[in-house]
């Protein structure tokens, strides 16, 4: 298991099993940095902006976290 999967196993979980994520703002109707998909839609949305990619990333983490939570129920 890499650092990547250690750091982060909600993203790794949820995009191995669930779904995709994107990151950027490449869609004007769209502002937030993070985005979490499945086959839904919208699993999760973070902001639109972020200080550094590590804390896009910790957010992705906690957002997709409490998806598992309430949607899981894990």
């Amino acid at each position: 298991m890499g650092s990547f999967e250690l750091k982060y196993p909600n993203i790794t979980r949820f995009t191995e099993d669930y779904g995709w994520v994107e990151m950027g703002v490449s869609n004007p109707y769209v502002k937030a940095f993070v985005k979490a998909y499945d086959e839904g839609g919208t699993v999760w949305e973070g902001n639109d902006s972020y200080k550094d990619m590590d804390e896009a990333l910790e957010a992705l983490e906690q957002g997709i976290g409490e998806w598992f939570h309430e949607v899981i129920g894990e």
